[in-house]
């Protein structure tokens, strides 16, 4: 529920919200919360879309083809005259199964769908190189041009390296042509290089396991997934020293920027869909409290406050800055807003203890370094406490997948406790 933005020239609305750390009473917690600016279905511009779609032998199970086959329906279902449909096919070999059909001949653009059987080695490269030909040949401009690649794996077969492919995607990207990845099943899943390969070409990529899924990422947040508002959007924080003498970010890892790298427009980064939303999740020490793990400085870079320049600054715990690109620009805007200190030690709403909720069992997942003694139990129980509004469920299946995590921990605690006996 972070508050949009008004107008897309300023395609950003910040907010910010600090409170305990639910798993550290000596710590604070900062929610940094991005929303983008909102696009209403009606108000997109016209889209030239090009499904490229692994059917190699992987894809038979039900949760893979079959799924994705009824995940692009939804799709298909949202589309118009306006719009264009291709769908390329990869396995041994790529093919062609739908040239550019306008979105209102949507019998023709389903049937192609449904006529998908799996079967095959997978080419995944050769299919990425049809598609894009596909979608420079029927290219919209000032319209949504992008390339959906939907697959269960690794592209084991095709282009001699991963460099190349990347290479090809950053080229295409830059002829204004943006690729999507929907991952679909397990086994030899690659999530990285999905994820990757969605970074290098300016799009965005879900992982879809059911049906619940696929409605969330192709039809409510259809708007998020197919219109850019702002790219190459880089977020950076300041503490100020005065105030806060230890932080961390919680996450992120595979988005760290180094610092000098904020202000050059050179640097790729990341894209920020239509109504799209950031939260962003600080651990911190407040100076002087009894939150630091780090030991003590020789040297201490605290400012003094007293004089003018300082004070004003007294009551700032930090400043945020975003840097982003309207899209069609290669020149950054810049969006700075302090983040005050009140509130420090008030108990956050619904929306921060729920997000506070999802850190920790991320964190547990990886072995809870920072999380004292929060259990299992402890992350559901605030997640069940801070669940508020869930009009379409998705918080009640992120506390049921908080109870799976622990009965699969513990079984797999009694399993080594028998193997060592």
């Amino acid at each position: 529920d972070y508050p949009y933005p008004k107008s897309k020239q300023i395609p950003f609305q910040v907010s910010t919200e600090i409170a305990p750390t639910p798993w550290n009473s000596d710590t604070r917690l900062l929610r940094i919360g991005i929303q983008g600016y909102k696009v209403a279905r009606e108000q997109l511009p016209a889209s030239n879309l090009v499904f490229l779609i692994d059917v190699s032998g992987s894809m038979h199970s039900a949760d893979k083809l079959p799924l994705l086959q009824k995940a692009l329906t939804m799709l298909v279902g949202q589309l118009d005259a306006r719009d264009s449909i291709s769908m390329v096919v990869y396995a041994g070999a790529s093919g062609v199964v739908l040239s550019p059909t306008p979105g209102n001949c949507k019998a023709e653009i389903l049937n192609a769908l449904q006529q998908l059987r799996a079967g095959g080695s997978t080419n995944g490269a050769a299919g990425i190189q049809l598609a894009y030909q596909l979608a420079q040949q029927n290219f919209i401009r000032n319209g949504v041009n992008r390339v959906i690649l939907a697959t269960d794996g690794d592209f084991n077969v095709g282009l001699a390296s991963t460099e190349e492919l990347i290479d090809l995607i950053q080229r295409k990207r830059k002829e204004g042509i943006a690729l999507t990845t929907l991952g679909f099943g397990s086994g030899n899943y690659n999530d990285h290089l999905l994820e990757q390969l969605a970074d290098e070409g300016n799009g965005n990529y879900a992982y879809i396991d059911r049906l619940n899924e696929a409605k969330k990422v192709l039809a409510e947040e259809l708007s998020a997934t197919l219109l850019t508002i702002a790219k190459d959007v880089k977020i950076q924080i300041e503490f100020n020293p005065a105030l806060v003498s230890e932080y961390r970010l919680i996450g992120y890892e595979n988005r760290m920027l180094n610092e000098e790298d904020f202000t050059n427009d050179k640097v790729d980064a990341g894209e920020i869909g239509a109504g799209h939303r950031v939260t962003a999740l600080y651990e911190i020490s407040l100076a002087g409290g009894k939150g630091q793990r780090l030991p003590p400085r020789r040297y201490q870079s605290e400012p003094t406050i007293s004089d003018q320049a300082g004070a004003a600054f007294n009551n700032e715990l930090a400043h945020l800055r975003i840097r982003y690109k309207l899209p069609g620009e290669s020149v950054s805007k810049l969006i700075q807003s302090p983040v005050m200190d009140s509130g420090i030690n008030a108990r956050g709403g619904d929306s921060f203890n729920f997000a506070a909720a999802v850190a920790a069992f991320g964190q547990k997942l990886r072995g809870g370094t920072y999380l004292e003694d929060f259990s299992y139990n402890d992350i559901e129980e605030l997640a069940r406490l801070s669940r508020g509004q869930d009009a379409h469920g998705y918080r009640s299946e992120f506390m049921q997948l908080v109870s799976l995590a622990q009965t699969l921990d513990q079984s797999s605690n009694v399993a080594h406790n028998v193997a060592g006996e």
